[in-house]
This record gives C-alpha cells, structure tokens and sequence, in this order.
C-alpha cells in the first residue's frame, strides 16, 4: 500500500510539472525593457518618414437642375412647364486623400474621389496648398492622377515597395483623412491577398487589412514599415458606414502601372489575354488530375490573340503569370495589367497532366473588324442613335463579353426616336427587318429595307440577355 501511495504521489507531481510548464516558460519569457530603445519602440520613425508625402485631395463639383418647383413631378412639369424659376445650380464637394508618388508633382488617389470635378485642390502635411489637374482617370482601377504646379518648390515622394508582394501578417500603417479631422495613421496586419470578389472594378485584386480605413482615407496610403507604398486604400466593408477592421487597397505594382502611363502616354492600354477562362472547382480538378483545385481552364480561345500565339490551346490549365499563380480569370487579368504591351511574361500551363511554360508577348486587344461609327437622324427607330462594329478592343472599353460580336449602341440621344422606342447604350443590336446585323453595313440596309414600314421586327441582346419585339411606327 505505501507502494502504491508513493507512486501515485509521483505521477500526481508528474502530471503537475508537465502541465504547468509551459505556462512557466512563456512567463520567463517576459522582460522588463533593459534599453531606453527597447522602452521606446514605436511606429514613429516610419510615420515620419511616410506621412509627408500623403495629402488631402478636395473636389468641387457643380451640378446643374432644371429649377422646377414640383419635385420633379413630370404631370406637373407638363402643365406648367419646367423651371419656372429657371436652372438652378449646386456646388457638390468631397474629400479624400493622395499620395505623391513622383517628381513634378505626381500624385495618386482613387477616381471615385475626383470623378466629375471641376475643381480639384491639394493640401499637402504642412498646409501648402495647391491646385491639382487631372492627367488620367481610370474607371477599371478606381483610380485617378494628378498633377500640381509646384513653381520650384519641393516635395516628399514615397516611393512604391520594392517588393513584389505583401505577405499575410505584414506589419501595415494606413494614413489618410478619415471624416475630414486632420491627418490620421492607423496601425495593423496584411489581413489578406488577392481578393477579387470586393468593389465594381474590372481589375479588383486588392490586399485586405485590419488598420482602420474611414470615409476619407480613400486615395490615401497602405505603408510598409519601410515607409514605401504597398497599396492605396479604397473600400470599406463596413454595415454602419465605419470601420469594422475590414478594409482593401489596391496594390502598389497596379498602381505604378497607371502612374506610369499617365505621365508617359496619358492612358492605359492593358494586355488582353485572348482567352475565357473557368474557374476550377472540386470536380473539374479531379478529371484534370490535378491534386486540388488551381488555376483557371481554358474554355476559349481568341484566334490570332495572346494567348493563342504563345501556343495556348483550348483545354489548358493556366497555373501561374508571371512567377503568381492564380485562380481565377479576375486574377489572371490583374496579372498581365502590370504589365506594359509588348512585354514577355512566362505563362505556367498544365497541358495532359505536365507542366509546361509559355513566353507570351502581351498584347492589347485587337479592333478587329474597324469601329466605322455610324450616327442616324430621322424618325426611323435608329434616328438619334451612334453605333459602331463590336471588336474585343471596344468591348474591353466598355466591360462587355470581348468574344462579343455584332453592332453596339454607343449613345442614344435624348428626345430621339431611338431614345422613344427605348434603345440604349450597351444594346447589341442582332436582327432588324430580318436581317441579321453583323456589322454597321448591314444596319444600314436593314434600315433601308424598312423604309416605309409600320412594323420593324428587332432583336438585341441587353445585359447578356436575348430581347425580342416589334417596333410599331405612327404615321
């Protein structure tokens, strides 16, 4: 029996020294700082460095009314007639933030902040202030350049991060001007990468973060704690309109890209891959032999496009661009938009289940067949309407399907046949009269055809879906 005490005694300490072990070392671990420097580590340093160079970027804007005194109230207007009062105008202003990127004044910030204004003002860290132009607004990235008069003055410029990518964990500041209070840093981590499901652009594939990001901080600064750009922050994922640790900047090599082009040619011209790309699941992965879902399959291929020329063919699995692998066709765009036209950029492929990498020359998307814009007058159902041939070039400009075909609706005028009989921008017309519309030429006949007619039987295509009727003309 004391036998059997004594071990259980033993075990019992046993079991106690184990389990509270750990506990005891990670108290060890603890230390009273043994420096002043230890005692004042800070974010200081980077801030000092970073700060300078973000600003505050105020937009006016004058929006113009007809003046009417009912609401808007179309009975209304058309028994008494519009402005009684005559046009009447307000100013609209907005602010956000910059950041100086580059010599003479260079300075970036989203388009959503200065997007319709007539007058842009910068304010810079130490109050200067100047007036700012804009040298290029890209609705795809949400994102906008500017330019100040500097008239031998000087300016801070933070540079863009050496560094390819950010990687999750990443130390970050955000600095901007969140509701208009003055300059503001906030600290956090690198929550995410690539991520594309979040905002409206063509090319989203931001960097996620924790740091706080307000109304306001749009335009402003995602630092390193080298002090160098990883991102301009844009969007908020927030239910109150606040901060709910969940914001996204767009990356700094997306940024310097659109730098680069609206100091050099004012406008970008992105590579087109010339493929549709699928996203590939569970199942898809399994019969592509592939040891869990990645890359993106090619669905489609472009003849004489990118891709095709690199010797990609219907059936591959684009693994990575550029050295980053990616998933999806959102990916893939972002990856080959940092790039300039006319570059080689190793494209990795899984092809019969070996994989293979392509050189492919970047390429922006072709105009083929010719835009041939055409603008109708009359009381026909195009009168008033501007059309123009469907190519992959325009059809990147205007976010539509690139391996669309057929004639599209530029513009519609107000108070126009067309705008009567409900055509609108972004119609591809595909049958008028019975005439199948391949290009402007044979809308031009169908239009002939129907000289004359009360009845004009049309087709269109509309937001990707199929739309059927009969226009009625009155004599």
């Amino acid at each position: 029996m004391k036998k059997q005490y004594i071990f259980r005694l033993w075990l019992a300490c046993l079991v106690t020294t184990l389990f509270f072990a750990p506990f005891s070392i990670a108290q060890d671990l603890r230390e009273v700082p043994q420096s002043e420097a230890q005692a004042q580590l800070s974010y200081a340093p980077v801030v000092k460095k970073a700060a300078p160079a973000v600003v505050n970027v105020f937009s006016k804007r004058t929006i113009r009314t007809s003046g009417s005194s009912f609401g808007g109230s179309s009975m209304f207007e058309r028994m008494f007639g519009r402005g009684i009062f005559g046009p009447q105008e307000r100013v609209q202003q907005s602010l956000g933030s910059g950041v100086i990127v580059g010599e003479g004044g260079v300075i970036v910030t989203n388009n959503h902040v200065v997007q319709g204004a007539d007058e842009l003002r910068v304010v810079l860290a130490d109050r200067r202030e100047f007036d700012a132009t804009l040298l290029l607004s890209d609705e795809k990235t949400d994102l906008a350049v500017l330019r100040i008069e500097l008239d031998g003055e000087t300016l801070p410029i933070m540079p863009f991060a050496t560094q390819n990518e950010a990687e999750v964990g990443d130390l970050v500041l955000a600095i901007g001007n969140p509701f208009g209070v003055g300059q503001t840093v906030t600290s956090g981590i690198v929550s995410a990468l690539a991520r594309t499901d979040v905002g409206s652009g063509d090319y989203s594939f931001f960097i996620q973060t924790d740091a706080s990001i307000n109304p306001g901080n749009s335009g402003g600064a995602l630092v390193s704690m080298d002090g160098e750009l990883l991102g301009v922050n844009t969007v908020i994922l927030s239910r109150s309109g606040g901060s709910n640790g969940i914001g996204f900047a767009i990356p700094a090599a997306m940024v310097r890209r659109v730098v680069e082009a609206a100091v050099s040619d004012g406008e970008v011209v992105r590579p087109w891959f010339g493929a549709r790309l699928q996203n590939v699941d569970r199942d898809l992965s399994a019969s592509l032999g592939l040891d869990r879902p990645r890359g993106a399959l090619v669905s489609q291929i472009y003849p004489k496009g990118s891709a095709a020329r690199a010797g990609i063919k219907r059936g591959d699995v684009v693994l990575a661009v550029g050295g980053q692998d990616i998933n999806s066709e959102q990916g893939l765009r972002f990856r080959l938009a940092i790039h300039k036209v006319g570059e080689q950029v190793p494209v990795k492929i899984l092809r019969d289940g070996a994989e293979l990498v392509k050189q492919l020359t970047t390429r922006a998307a072709p105009e083929i067949p010719l835009r041939n814009n055409k603008s109708f007058s009359g009381t026909h159902p195009f009168g008033g309407a501007e059309i123009a041939n469907l190519s992959p070039a325009l059809a990147e400009e205007k976010g539509l399907d690139p391996f669309a075909h057929g004639v599209l609706v530029l513009h519609v005028q107000s108070r126009s046949a067309a705008g009567y009989y409900g055509f609108r921008p972004g119609d591809i017309v595909r049958e008028l009269n019975d005439v199948i519309i391949e290009d402007v030429a044979d809308l031009v006949r169908a239009i002939e055809v129907g000289e004359g007619w009360n009845r004009w039987p049309v087709r269109l295509e509309r937001g990707g879906k199929e739309v059927a009727g009969t226009i009625r003309i009155r004599n």
